[in-house]
């Protein structure tokens, strides 16, 4: 897979202009992010299958807690037929920071996300769907013929051992919430242990880096457009991640204690070389070129994140130079 992230930030017809610039790029799929506070990634992926061809496209990711599972199966199975046939369904747990204002938190966990996607599955080969568990649905049906519903593939976002070994046993794909060589190879393992119990029937699988990426032709103006989305990552890493990459636990606490406030720009000032080294692929083409084929040798696709680079409309081309550069 080579694909690419876009966040719904602007609006829906730039987000679609976007995803015409990443198609002329070579990549094969768009993901749009899905977060209560931007546009509707929905609306947004319906424009882009009008303004695309070939590009597979989906949710990136979609999250079983502030949509019912069964709202979710018919709105992919509606970009399925839209797209003639290209929809992707990418489905997580959600970001606890945004679940959080919704009051939603506590409800994440692997087997909310399990349950949606089988769910979806059934749905879309016109089954019936009645159960208790995470959600309920009595009987719940889609009204409407899911177009060769066998080819839309599921791919799991998420970063923690228990959903990277469910994502190789029972999903097509796992969008690993990562963007270094070691956090990749620690991934591998991980998909490895669940595809040693993965029915043949199921098909090959991808472990995909989900990667924050920013490029530019200016090495710092990329490292510095990298500070938001790393200041995130660094907040919600867990502790292992942490120790693995040797960053400064208090400095860590100083991100969160401005995030936690809303001092955004002061967030992204206490970011440190060593998280941004961690957690992005940043810098010149060739650097992220050369950033990405390390992640290659454990990762058999990669998606370019938020926030691609200071200038997204000529960091989209950049960076499919540089995954093409990659081996992606």
């Amino acid at each position: 897979m080579r694909g690419i992230e876009l966040t719904p930030d602007a609006p829906v017809a730039r987000i679609a202009d976007r995803a015409v610039l990443a198609e002329d790029a070579a990549f094969d799929t768009t993901f749009v992010s899905c977060h209560h506070f931007n546009r509707d990634p929905f609306v947004a992926l319906d424009r882009i299958a009008r303004r695309t061809s070939e590009m597979r496209l989906g949710p990136g990711t979609a999250n079983p807690l502030e949509t019912h599972p069964v709202t979710l199966a018919s709105r992919v199975g509606s970009l399925q037929e839209t797209s003639d046939g290209r929809a992707v369904f990418g489905i997580g747990p959600g970001d606890p920071s945004a679940l959080g204002s919704l009051g939603l938190a506590e409800g994440r966990g692997l087997r909310a996300v399990l349950e949606a996607f089988k769910a979806a599955q059934q749905l879309w080969a016109g089954e019936s769907l009645s159960q208790e568990g995470t959600f309920d649905a009595d009987r719940a049906e889609l009204k409407f013929d899911v177009p060769s519903p066998e080819d839309i593939e599921v791919h799991i976002g998420g970063e923690g051992p228990h959903m990277c070994r469910m994502s190789g046993k029972h999903a097509d794909g796992l969008l690993f919430n990562g963007s270094h060589p070691d956090d990749l190879a620690w991934a591998r393992d991980r998909v490895e242990e669940g595809i040693a119990d993965r029915p043949t029937t199921r098909g090959p699988f991808t472990l995909s880096a989900y990667a924050s990426v920013s490029v530019a032709e200016d090495a710092e103006r990329a490292r510095d457009a990298a500070r938001g989305p790393v200041a995130f990552i660094a907040n919600s890493a867990a502790p292992p991640v942490l120790e693995r990459h040797e960053i400064d636990a208090a400095a860590v606490s100083r991100v969160e204690a401005a995030l936690a406030d809303s001092r955004f720009g002061d967030a992204y000032a206490a970011v440190t070389p060593a998280m941004i080294e961690a957690f992005s692929i940043a810098g010149t083409p060739e650097t992220v070129a050369d950033q990405m084929a390390a992640v290659g040798e454990y990762a058999d696709g990669i998606v370019v994140g938020s926030p691609i680079g200071p200038s997204k409309q000529e960091a989209i081309a950049l960076a499919g130079e540089a995954a093409a550069a990659a081996g992606f």
